[in-house]
């Protein structure tokens, strides 16, 4: 469609807090599919998640909130986003 921007995105999200990687890793896999998203896990600790997510700009801000909200068991700190690459087709 003209004037639709199709450009995505590959971050990676490092979410830190007290986070019970057991049920967040799930809940993080689970709402990225809502969102249409593929989540790469590449590190988890109790205290440190690290992900990988491609789309559009506008639903990994969705993830990231989504994120920093999680499920009741985890106590999100801060989530820092680096850009991994511009844009993909």
């Amino acid at each position: 469609m003209a004037g639709q921007d199709t450009s995505h995105l590959l971050e990676r999200f490092t979410i830190v807090g007290d986070l019970e990687a057991a049920c967040f890793v799930p809940w993080i896999r689970r709402h990225a599919a809502k969102l249409g998203l593929s989540p790469t896990i590449a590190y988890t600790s109790s205290r440190r998640i690290e992900i990988e997510v491609a789309g559009p700009e506008e639903l990994i801000d969705m993830m990231e909130m989504g994120c920093s909200l999680g499920p009741i068991e985890v106590w999100v700190e801060r989530i820092v986003r680096t850009a991994i690459s511009g844009e993909r087709t």
